[in-house]
Protein backbone atom coordinates (compact mmCIF):
# COMPACT_ATOMS: atom_id res chain seq x y z
CA UNK A 1 0.00 0.00 0.00
CA UNK A 2 1.10 3.45 -0.93
CA UNK A 3 2.76 5.69 2.13
CA UNK A 4 -0.16 8.12 1.64
CA UNK A 5 -3.47 6.18 1.48
CA UNK A 6 -5.49 7.21 -1.49
CA UNK A 7 -9.10 8.14 -0.77
CA UNK A 8 -12.21 8.16 -3.29
CA UNK A 9 -14.56 10.08 -1.64
CA UNK A 10 -18.34 9.72 -3.89
CA UNK A 11 -20.66 12.34 -3.08
CA UNK A 12 -23.22 14.02 -5.99
CA UNK A 13 -23.55 16.89 -3.50
CA UNK A 14 -20.78 19.28 -3.87
CA UNK A 15 -20.38 21.25 -1.53
CA UNK A 16 -20.29 18.69 0.90
CA UNK A 17 -17.54 16.18 -1.47
CA UNK A 18 -15.56 19.62 -0.83
CA UNK A 19 -15.80 19.50 2.58
CA UNK A 20 -15.23 15.60 3.01
CA UNK A 21 -12.05 16.11 0.33
CA UNK A 22 -10.54 19.39 1.95
CA UNK A 23 -10.53 17.37 5.93
CA UNK A 24 -8.79 14.33 4.31
CA UNK A 25 -6.74 15.99 2.26
CA UNK A 26 -5.51 17.97 5.91
CA UNK A 27 -5.11 14.72 7.18
CA UNK A 28 -2.67 13.60 4.59
CA UNK A 29 -4.73 11.83 2.55
CA UNK A 30 -4.51 11.72 -1.17
CA UNK A 31 -7.96 12.17 -2.48
CA UNK A 32 -9.63 11.26 -5.90
CA UNK A 33 -13.61 12.51 -6.42
CA UNK A 34 -16.19 10.59 -8.06
CA UNK A 35 -20.30 12.49 -8.21
CA UNK A 36 -22.38 9.00 -8.91
CA UNK A 37 -22.35 5.73 -8.71
CA UNK A 38 -20.35 4.41 -12.21
CA UNK A 39 -18.30 7.01 -11.84
CA UNK A 40 -17.32 5.52 -8.35
CA UNK A 41 -17.30 2.39 -9.81
CA UNK A 42 -15.07 3.26 -12.68
CA UNK A 43 -12.64 5.11 -10.48
CA UNK A 44 -12.14 1.72 -8.14
CA UNK A 45 -11.47 -0.54 -11.07
CA UNK A 46 -8.71 1.61 -12.35
CA UNK A 47 -6.96 0.75 -9.12
CA UNK A 48 -4.96 2.59 -6.50
CA UNK A 49 -7.51 3.32 -4.27
CA UNK A 50 -6.88 2.72 -0.81
CA UNK A 51 -10.63 3.79 0.71
CA UNK A 52 -13.72 4.52 -0.58
CA UNK A 53 -15.86 7.16 1.54
CA UNK A 54 -19.26 6.37 -0.31
CA UNK A 55 -22.75 8.66 0.19
CA UNK A 56 -25.53 6.15 0.88
CA UNK A 57 -27.90 8.62 -1.93
CA UNK A 58 -26.16 8.54 -5.15
CA UNK A 59 -28.75 9.86 -8.91
CA UNK A 60 -27.85 6.97 -10.28
CA UNK A 61 -27.85 3.86 -8.08
CA UNK A 62 -28.04 2.94 -4.06
CA UNK A 63 -24.41 3.59 -1.84
CA UNK A 64 -25.53 0.06 -0.65
CA UNK A 65 -25.38 -0.97 -4.68
CA UNK A 66 -22.29 0.83 -4.88
CA UNK A 67 -20.80 -0.76 -1.88
CA UNK A 68 -21.82 -4.38 -2.17
CA UNK A 69 -20.16 -4.63 -6.00
CA UNK A 70 -16.85 -3.14 -4.79
CA UNK A 71 -16.72 -5.28 -1.69
CA UNK A 72 -17.71 -8.42 -4.73
CA UNK A 73 -14.95 -7.82 -6.88
CA UNK A 74 -12.45 -5.98 -4.77
CA UNK A 75 -13.35 -7.49 -1.22
CA UNK A 76 -9.54 -5.58 0.58
CA UNK A 77 -10.99 -2.32 -0.59
CA UNK A 78 -12.52 -0.52 2.79
CA UNK A 79 -15.85 1.12 2.53
CA UNK A 80 -17.01 4.45 4.71
CA UNK A 81 -20.89 5.13 4.47
CA UNK A 82 -21.74 8.80 4.55
CA UNK A 83 -25.34 10.03 5.06
CA UNK A 84 -27.32 12.77 6.41
CA UNK A 85 -30.35 11.21 5.05
CA UNK A 86 -30.57 7.63 5.87
CA UNK A 87 -29.87 7.89 9.66
CA UNK A 88 -31.70 5.51 11.77
CA UNK A 89 -30.67 2.14 12.57
CA UNK A 90 -32.52 0.11 9.88
CA UNK A 91 -30.30 2.42 7.65
CA UNK A 92 -27.07 1.70 9.66
CA UNK A 93 -27.82 -2.25 9.60
CA UNK A 94 -28.21 -2.74 6.18
CA UNK A 95 -25.25 -0.54 5.04
CA UNK A 96 -23.21 -2.35 7.26
CA UNK A 97 -24.81 -5.91 6.12
CA UNK A 98 -24.18 -4.90 2.48
CA UNK A 99 -20.17 -5.06 3.12
CA UNK A 100 -19.56 -1.39 4.63
CA UNK A 101 -16.56 -1.33 7.43
CA UNK A 102 -18.10 1.75 9.09
CA UNK A 103 -21.19 3.79 8.79
CA UNK A 104 -21.09 7.91 9.85
CA UNK A 105 -24.13 9.98 10.11
CA UNK A 106 -24.21 13.89 9.16
CA UNK A 107 -23.22 16.31 11.08
CA UNK A 108 -19.99 14.51 10.78
CA UNK A 109 -17.13 15.44 12.25
CA UNK A 110 -13.83 16.47 10.65
CA UNK A 111 -11.92 14.43 13.40
CA UNK A 112 -14.40 11.81 13.55
CA UNK A 113 -14.01 11.10 9.97
CA UNK A 114 -10.14 11.25 9.90
CA UNK A 115 -9.83 8.75 13.13
CA UNK A 116 -12.42 6.30 11.30
CA UNK A 117 -10.60 6.65 8.08
CA UNK A 118 -7.51 5.42 9.89
CA UNK A 119 -8.71 3.06 12.15
CA UNK A 120 -10.38 0.98 8.98
CA UNK A 121 -7.34 1.12 6.86
CA UNK A 122 -4.74 0.20 9.68
CA UNK A 123 -7.34 -2.96 10.06
CA UNK A 124 -6.94 -3.37 6.18
CA UNK A 125 -3.29 -3.02 6.06
CA UNK A 126 -2.95 -5.70 8.71
CA UNK A 127 -5.24 -8.16 6.73
CA UNK A 128 -3.82 -7.42 3.76
CA UNK A 129 -0.19 -8.27 5.67
CA UNK A 130 -1.43 -11.82 6.63
CA UNK A 131 -3.08 -12.53 3.18
CA UNK A 132 0.25 -11.75 1.40
CA UNK A 133 2.23 -14.06 4.26
CA UNK A 134 -0.39 -16.77 3.91
CA UNK A 135 0.17 -16.75 0.20
CA UNK A 136 4.13 -17.02 0.33
CA UNK A 137 3.51 -19.50 2.76
CA UNK A 138 1.86 -22.11 1.19
CA UNK A 139 3.67 -21.67 -1.93
CA UNK A 140 6.68 -22.56 0.39
CA UNK A 141 5.11 -25.51 1.19
CA UNK A 142 4.17 -26.39 -2.30
CA UNK A 143 8.24 -25.90 -2.94
CA UNK A 144 9.13 -27.60 0.05
CA UNK A 145 7.35 -30.61 -1.11
CA UNK A 146 8.52 -30.40 -4.74
CA UNK A 147 12.14 -30.69 -4.20
CA UNK A 148 12.69 -33.26 -1.38
CA UNK A 149 10.19 -35.37 -3.54
CA UNK A 150 12.33 -34.67 -6.43
CA UNK A 151 14.42 -37.44 -8.25
CA UNK A 152 17.66 -36.28 -9.06
CA UNK A 153 19.55 -33.05 -8.09
CA UNK A 154 19.08 -31.16 -11.04
CA UNK A 155 15.10 -31.66 -10.66
CA UNK A 156 15.46 -30.48 -7.24
CA UNK A 157 17.25 -27.34 -7.96
CA UNK A 158 14.45 -26.51 -10.98
CA UNK A 159 11.75 -27.00 -8.30
CA UNK A 160 13.58 -25.14 -6.03
CA UNK A 161 13.80 -21.98 -8.87
CA UNK A 162 11.03 -22.46 -9.99
CA UNK A 163 9.04 -22.45 -6.30
CA UNK A 164 10.71 -19.51 -5.69
CA UNK A 165 9.69 -17.44 -8.42
CA UNK A 166 6.36 -18.22 -7.70
CA UNK A 167 6.96 -17.27 -4.03
CA UNK A 168 8.32 -14.11 -4.44
CA UNK A 169 6.65 -13.29 -8.18
CA UNK A 170 10.06 -12.86 -9.73
CA UNK A 171 12.90 -14.14 -11.03
CA UNK A 172 14.70 -16.33 -8.95
CA UNK A 173 18.07 -17.98 -8.84
CA UNK A 174 19.42 -21.13 -6.79
CA UNK A 175 22.71 -22.36 -6.82
CA UNK A 176 23.91 -25.25 -4.88
CA UNK A 177 26.68 -28.38 -5.33
CA UNK A 178 25.91 -31.72 -6.04
CA UNK A 179 28.05 -34.86 -5.04
CA UNK A 180 29.71 -35.07 -7.59
CA UNK A 181 31.76 -31.33 -6.79
CA UNK A 182 29.53 -29.69 -9.83
CA UNK A 183 28.48 -25.98 -8.80
CA UNK A 184 25.17 -25.85 -10.84
CA UNK A 185 22.91 -22.62 -11.01
CA UNK A 186 18.93 -22.91 -11.75
CA UNK A 187 18.00 -20.15 -13.22
CA UNK A 188 13.97 -19.14 -13.73
CA UNK A 189 13.02 -15.75 -15.04
CA UNK A 190 9.36 -15.12 -13.87
CA UNK A 191 6.62 -17.12 -12.73
CA UNK A 192 5.18 -19.01 -15.29
CA UNK A 193 9.15 -19.44 -17.60
CA UNK A 194 10.83 -22.63 -17.79
CA UNK A 195 14.30 -23.61 -15.57
CA UNK A 196 17.70 -23.56 -16.70
CA UNK A 197 20.29 -25.58 -15.22
CA UNK A 198 23.89 -23.69 -16.08
CA UNK A 199 27.07 -23.91 -14.11
CA UNK A 200 27.99 -21.12 -11.82
CA UNK A 201 31.15 -20.76 -9.69
CA UNK A 202 30.30 -19.00 -5.95
CA UNK A 203 33.17 -17.83 -3.39
CA UNK A 204 31.70 -19.91 -0.17
CA UNK A 205 34.68 -19.61 2.17
CA UNK A 206 33.21 -16.75 3.72
CA UNK A 207 29.81 -18.34 4.49
CA UNK A 208 28.85 -19.51 8.36
CA UNK A 209 27.26 -22.70 9.52
CA UNK A 210 23.23 -21.72 9.36
CA UNK A 211 21.17 -19.04 7.13
CA UNK A 212 22.56 -15.64 6.20
CA UNK A 213 20.66 -12.69 4.35
CA UNK A 214 22.93 -9.59 2.32
CA UNK A 215 22.16 -7.72 -0.30
CA UNK A 216 24.42 -7.23 -3.27
CA UNK A 217 24.33 -5.56 -6.39
CA UNK A 218 22.87 -7.82 -9.98
CA UNK A 219 26.62 -7.67 -11.26
CA UNK A 220 27.63 -10.19 -8.55
CA UNK A 221 25.08 -12.83 -9.87
CA UNK A 222 24.49 -12.14 -14.01
CA UNK A 223 22.71 -14.76 -14.77
CA UNK A 224 20.06 -13.19 -16.31
CA UNK A 225 18.09 -9.88 -16.46
CA UNK A 226 17.37 -8.69 -13.10
CA UNK A 227 14.95 -5.47 -12.51
CA UNK A 228 16.29 -2.40 -13.53
CA UNK A 229 17.16 0.12 -10.47
CA UNK A 230 17.26 -2.89 -7.93
CA UNK A 231 19.42 -4.88 -5.76
CA UNK A 232 19.47 -8.18 -4.98
CA UNK A 233 18.70 -10.38 -1.80
CA UNK A 234 20.83 -13.40 -1.29
CA UNK A 235 20.08 -15.89 1.07
CA UNK A 236 23.00 -18.65 2.02
CA UNK A 237 22.05 -21.73 3.73
CA UNK A 238 24.75 -24.32 5.45
CA UNK A 239 24.45 -27.51 7.39
CA UNK A 240 27.87 -28.51 8.03
CA UNK A 241 31.51 -27.16 7.94
CA UNK A 242 32.68 -29.56 5.41
CA UNK A 243 29.70 -28.97 3.02
CA UNK A 244 29.36 -25.99 0.68
CA UNK A 245 26.58 -23.78 0.63
CA UNK A 246 23.55 -23.26 -1.10
CA UNK A 247 22.23 -19.72 -2.42
CA UNK A 248 18.77 -18.13 -3.08
CA UNK A 249 18.72 -15.42 -4.98
CA UNK A 250 15.81 -12.96 -5.24
CA UNK A 251 14.96 -9.25 -6.26
CA UNK A 252 15.40 -7.03 -2.60
CA UNK A 253 12.10 -5.56 -3.63
CA UNK A 254 10.20 -8.27 -2.81
CA UNK A 255 11.41 -8.56 0.72
CA UNK A 256 9.55 -7.68 3.64
CA UNK A 257 11.26 -7.31 6.89
CA UNK A 258 13.59 -9.98 8.44
CA UNK A 259 12.75 -11.95 4.94
CA UNK A 260 11.80 -14.87 6.76
CA UNK A 261 10.10 -16.63 3.81
CA UNK A 262 13.40 -16.36 2.55
CA UNK A 263 15.48 -17.98 4.99
CA UNK A 264 13.11 -20.70 5.68
CA UNK A 265 13.25 -22.12 1.76
CA UNK A 266 16.77 -21.93 1.74
CA UNK A 267 16.71 -23.62 4.87
CA UNK A 268 14.19 -26.01 2.95
CA UNK A 269 16.07 -26.34 0.19
CA UNK A 270 19.62 -27.05 1.90
CA UNK A 271 17.79 -29.88 3.84
CA UNK A 272 16.55 -31.37 0.43
CA UNK A 273 19.90 -31.20 -1.19
CA UNK A 274 21.73 -32.73 1.70
CA UNK A 275 19.63 -35.59 1.53
CA UNK A 276 19.71 -36.21 -1.71
CA UNK A 277 23.27 -35.37 -1.72
CA UNK A 278 23.86 -37.48 1.05
CA UNK A 279 21.73 -40.68 -0.93
CA UNK A 280 23.99 -40.15 -3.95
CA UNK A 281 26.97 -41.06 -2.09
CA UNK A 282 25.45 -44.20 -0.11
CA UNK A 283 24.04 -45.44 -3.64
CA UNK A 284 27.55 -44.74 -5.23
CA UNK A 285 28.85 -46.64 -2.48
CA UNK A 286 26.50 -49.06 -2.61
CA UNK A 287 26.91 -50.16 -6.32
CA UNK A 288 30.36 -49.80 -5.91
CA UNK A 289 30.33 -52.67 -3.97
CA UNK A 290 27.89 -53.94 -5.92
CA UNK A 291 29.95 -54.18 -9.21
CA UNK A 292 32.98 -55.43 -7.15
CA UNK A 293 31.26 -58.97 -5.99
CA UNK A 294 30.22 -59.64 -9.48
CA UNK A 295 32.47 -61.45 -11.89
CA UNK A 296 35.23 -59.08 -12.99
CA UNK A 297 35.62 -60.84 -16.76
CA UNK A 298 33.52 -63.08 -18.77
CA UNK A 299 35.46 -66.03 -19.84
CA UNK A 300 36.40 -67.07 -23.57
CA UNK A 301 35.07 -70.10 -24.60
CA UNK A 302 35.68 -71.51 -28.21
CA UNK A 303 32.44 -72.40 -29.74
CA UNK A 304 30.53 -70.11 -27.69
CA UNK A 305 29.70 -66.36 -27.56
CA UNK A 306 28.67 -64.48 -23.95
CA UNK A 307 27.68 -61.03 -23.14
CA UNK A 308 26.59 -59.63 -20.04
CA UNK A 309 24.73 -56.26 -19.15
CA UNK A 310 24.15 -55.36 -15.51
CA UNK A 311 22.31 -51.81 -15.16
CA UNK A 312 22.24 -51.02 -10.97
CA UNK A 313 18.32 -49.26 -10.08
CA UNK A 314 18.35 -45.42 -10.58
CA UNK A 315 19.87 -42.90 -8.20
CA UNK A 316 16.64 -42.60 -6.46
CA UNK A 317 16.58 -46.49 -5.63
CA UNK A 318 18.32 -48.57 -3.07
CA UNK A 319 20.68 -51.02 -4.91
CA UNK A 320 19.50 -54.84 -5.18
CA UNK A 321 20.46 -58.31 -5.03
CA UNK A 322 20.63 -59.51 -8.83
CA UNK A 323 23.57 -61.81 -9.74
CA UNK A 324 25.33 -63.47 -12.53
CA UNK A 325 28.05 -66.05 -12.70
CA UNK A 326 29.99 -66.92 -15.53
CA UNK A 327 33.16 -69.54 -15.21
CA UNK A 328 34.72 -72.16 -16.49
CA UNK A 329 34.84 -75.39 -14.18
CA UNK A 330 36.48 -79.07 -15.95
CA UNK A 331 35.52 -78.22 -19.01
CA UNK A 332 31.99 -77.05 -18.73
CA UNK A 333 30.57 -73.49 -18.65
CA UNK A 334 28.71 -72.64 -15.46
CA UNK A 335 26.00 -69.90 -15.82
CA UNK A 336 23.90 -69.06 -12.95
CA UNK A 337 21.50 -65.89 -12.34
CA UNK A 338 19.87 -64.83 -9.14
CA UNK A 339 18.15 -62.54 -7.32
CA UNK A 340 17.63 -61.59 -3.43
CA UNK A 341 14.60 -60.10 -2.41
CA UNK A 342 14.51 -56.43 -1.12
CA UNK A 343 16.40 -53.37 -2.24
CA UNK A 344 18.97 -52.41 0.04
CA UNK A 345 22.77 -53.04 1.02
CA UNK A 346 21.90 -55.73 3.32
CA UNK A 347 20.16 -57.57 0.65
CA UNK A 348 23.56 -56.84 -2.30
CA UNK A 349 25.82 -58.97 0.47
CA UNK A 350 23.16 -61.89 0.33
CA UNK A 351 23.81 -61.80 -2.89
CA UNK A 352 27.25 -62.22 -2.51
CA UNK A 353 26.71 -64.87 -0.13
CA UNK A 354 24.67 -66.60 -2.32
CA UNK A 355 27.19 -66.23 -5.17
CA UNK A 356 29.93 -67.61 -3.63
CA UNK A 357 27.94 -70.67 -2.65
CA UNK A 358 26.67 -71.51 -5.85
CA UNK A 359 30.49 -71.03 -6.94
CA UNK A 360 31.35 -73.18 -3.92
CA UNK A 361 29.27 -76.13 -4.40
CA UNK A 362 29.99 -75.98 -8.59
CA UNK A 363 33.63 -76.24 -7.68
CA UNK A 364 33.08 -79.52 -5.63
CA UNK A 365 31.19 -80.95 -8.88
CA UNK A 366 27.72 -80.68 -8.30
CA UNK A 367 25.07 -80.37 -10.37
CA UNK A 368 22.84 -77.53 -10.83
CA UNK A 369 19.93 -79.16 -8.95
CA UNK A 370 22.31 -80.43 -6.00
CA UNK A 371 23.66 -76.79 -6.32
CA UNK A 372 20.14 -75.44 -5.84
CA UNK A 373 19.33 -77.77 -2.87
CA UNK A 374 22.51 -76.50 -1.45
CA UNK A 375 22.15 -72.87 -1.83
CA UNK A 376 18.80 -73.57 0.01
CA UNK A 377 19.39 -74.95 2.65
CA UNK A 378 22.06 -72.65 3.71
CA UNK A 379 19.73 -69.68 3.37
CA UNK A 380 17.42 -71.70 5.61
CA UNK A 381 19.96 -72.30 7.91
CA UNK A 382 21.97 -69.49 8.14
CA UNK A 383 19.58 -66.97 5.97
CA UNK A 384 16.10 -67.79 7.68
CA UNK A 385 14.77 -64.41 6.83
CA UNK A 386 15.79 -63.99 3.21
CA UNK A 387 14.50 -65.48 0.24
CA UNK A 388 15.83 -65.79 -3.36
CA UNK A 389 15.35 -66.78 -6.83
CA UNK A 390 17.97 -68.87 -8.70
CA UNK A 391 18.86 -70.23 -12.49
CA UNK A 392 21.71 -72.53 -12.22
CA UNK A 393 22.27 -74.10 -15.92
CA UNK A 394 25.88 -76.17 -16.78
CA UNK A 395 26.96 -76.46 -20.27
CA UNK A 396 28.97 -78.59 -22.11
CA UNK A 397 30.92 -76.39 -25.26
CA UNK A 398 31.80 -79.20 -27.37
CA UNK A 399 27.95 -81.35 -27.34
CA UNK A 400 25.73 -77.96 -26.32
CA UNK A 401 24.05 -80.32 -23.88
CA UNK A 402 23.07 -78.28 -21.33
CA UNK A 403 21.86 -79.41 -17.66
CA UNK A 404 19.86 -76.45 -15.88
CA UNK A 405 18.09 -76.42 -12.29
CA UNK A 406 16.30 -73.32 -10.94
CA UNK A 407 14.36 -72.24 -7.99
CA UNK A 408 11.39 -69.69 -8.67
CA UNK A 409 13.26 -67.68 -11.26
CA UNK A 410 12.05 -66.58 -14.38
CA UNK A 411 12.28 -68.37 -17.46
CA UNK A 412 15.27 -68.05 -20.05
CA UNK A 413 14.36 -67.25 -23.67
CA UNK A 414 15.28 -69.28 -26.14
CA UNK A 415 15.53 -67.89 -29.73
CA UNK A 416 16.45 -70.21 -32.97
CA UNK A 417 16.43 -69.26 -36.28
CA UNK A 418 13.75 -66.24 -35.29
CA UNK A 419 11.70 -68.49 -32.82
CA UNK A 420 11.61 -67.71 -29.47
CA UNK A 421 10.58 -70.11 -26.65
CA UNK A 422 10.91 -69.77 -22.65
CA UNK A 423 12.46 -73.15 -21.16
CA UNK A 424 10.26 -73.77 -18.11
CA UNK A 425 11.28 -75.23 -14.97
CA UNK A 426 9.04 -74.47 -12.28
CA UNK A 427 10.44 -75.07 -8.55
CA UNK A 428 10.44 -73.21 -5.28
CA UNK A 429 11.85 -70.36 -5.14
CA UNK A 430 15.12 -70.07 -2.51
CA UNK A 431 14.63 -70.19 1.60
CA UNK A 432 11.26 -72.31 1.57
CA UNK A 433 11.40 -75.93 2.31
CA UNK A 434 9.51 -78.47 -0.77
CA UNK A 435 10.63 -80.40 -2.93
CA UNK A 436 12.18 -79.91 -6.19
CA UNK A 437 12.17 -81.31 -9.71
CA UNK A 438 14.56 -83.28 -11.38
CA UNK A 439 17.33 -81.02 -13.68
CA UNK A 440 16.10 -79.93 -17.01
CA UNK A 441 18.26 -81.53 -19.76
CA UNK A 442 18.53 -80.47 -23.32
CA UNK A 443 21.16 -79.71 -26.28
CA UNK A 444 21.54 -76.16 -27.42
CA UNK A 445 21.30 -76.22 -30.96
CA UNK A 446 23.97 -74.64 -33.35
CA UNK A 447 23.17 -71.08 -33.51
CA UNK A 448 20.92 -70.91 -31.47
CA UNK A 449 20.51 -67.73 -28.27
CA UNK A 450 19.59 -68.57 -25.00
CA UNK A 451 19.08 -65.62 -22.45
CA UNK A 452 18.97 -65.19 -18.64
CA UNK A 453 18.11 -62.07 -17.00
CA UNK A 454 16.43 -60.90 -13.67
CA UNK A 455 13.05 -59.76 -13.35
CA UNK A 456 13.98 -55.69 -13.47
CA UNK A 457 14.40 -56.57 -17.64
CA UNK A 458 10.73 -56.97 -17.85
CA UNK A 459 8.70 -55.61 -15.01
CA UNK A 460 6.95 -52.02 -15.44
CA UNK A 461 4.47 -50.38 -13.21
CA UNK A 462 1.94 -49.65 -16.36
CA UNK A 463 1.90 -53.56 -17.79
CA UNK A 464 1.33 -57.10 -16.33
CA UNK A 465 4.55 -59.76 -15.92
CA UNK A 466 2.66 -61.68 -18.74
CA UNK A 467 2.97 -58.77 -20.85
CA UNK A 468 6.93 -58.28 -20.02
CA UNK A 469 7.64 -61.74 -21.07
CA UNK A 470 5.47 -61.31 -24.14
CA UNK A 471 7.91 -58.02 -24.99
CA UNK A 472 10.90 -59.97 -24.48
CA UNK A 473 9.55 -62.68 -26.77
CA UNK A 474 8.85 -60.43 -29.65
CA UNK A 475 12.70 -58.64 -28.63
CA UNK A 476 14.30 -61.90 -28.32
CA UNK A 477 13.32 -62.43 -32.29
CA UNK A 478 15.66 -61.00 -34.05
CA UNK A 479 19.67 -61.62 -32.72
CA UNK A 480 22.29 -59.03 -33.53
CA UNK A 481 25.33 -60.59 -34.63
CA UNK A 482 27.29 -58.57 -31.96
CA UNK A 483 25.69 -60.09 -28.55
CA UNK A 484 26.49 -57.11 -26.90
CA UNK A 485 24.57 -54.90 -29.09
CA UNK A 486 21.68 -57.03 -28.22
CA UNK A 487 21.80 -56.92 -24.81
CA UNK A 488 21.99 -53.40 -24.86
CA UNK A 489 19.06 -53.57 -27.66
CA UNK A 490 16.74 -55.52 -25.19
CA UNK A 491 17.99 -52.69 -21.92
CA UNK A 492 16.78 -50.46 -24.28
CA UNK A 493 13.44 -51.55 -25.36
CA UNK A 494 12.26 -53.11 -22.41
CA UNK A 495 13.75 -51.78 -19.51
CA UNK A 496 11.99 -48.33 -18.44
CA UNK A 497 13.63 -44.90 -18.70
CA UNK A 498 14.18 -44.72 -15.06
CA UNK A 499 15.24 -48.11 -13.84
CA UNK A 500 13.81 -48.50 -10.34
CA UNK A 501 15.24 -52.36 -9.74
CA UNK A 502 18.81 -53.90 -11.01
CA UNK A 503 18.61 -55.30 -14.12
CA UNK A 504 21.18 -58.41 -14.73
CA UNK A 505 21.34 -59.75 -19.06
CA UNK A 506 23.72 -63.08 -19.39
CA UNK A 507 23.35 -64.05 -23.24
CA UNK A 508 24.59 -67.18 -24.43
CA UNK A 509 25.20 -68.21 -28.27
CA UNK A 510 26.38 -72.05 -29.65
CA UNK A 511 28.39 -70.79 -32.70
Amino acid sequence: MATHPTVLVVDDNSAKRYLLVNWLTRAGFGVIEAENGAEALARVESGDVDLVVLDVRLPDVSGFDVCERIKDAYPAVPVIHVSAHAVDVVDRAQGLTRGADAYLTEPIEPDELVATAHAVLRYYQARQRAEFLVERLLALADTTVAVHTASTFTRLLEAAAAGAARIFKSPAVVVAESSDGDCLAAVATGTDAGTVIVPWTVDDRDVPIGATVRVTDPAEWALLDWPAGDTLTVAAARLRDDRPPLYVVVPTSTQTARTPVLVQLAQNVTAAVEAQRSFDEEHRIAVTLQRSLLPRRIPEVNGLDLAVRYEPASARTEVGGDFYELVMLDGHLLLAVGDVAGHSLHAATVMAELRHAVRAYAVEGHQPGTIVHRVNELMRTLLPNESATLCVLLLEPSTGRVRLASAGHLPPVLSVDGKVEFVEHSAPLLGVRARRPEDLEFVLPVGATLVLYTDGLIERRDATIDEGLSALAGAATQVDDDLDRFCERLLVELAPNEINDDVAVVALRRR
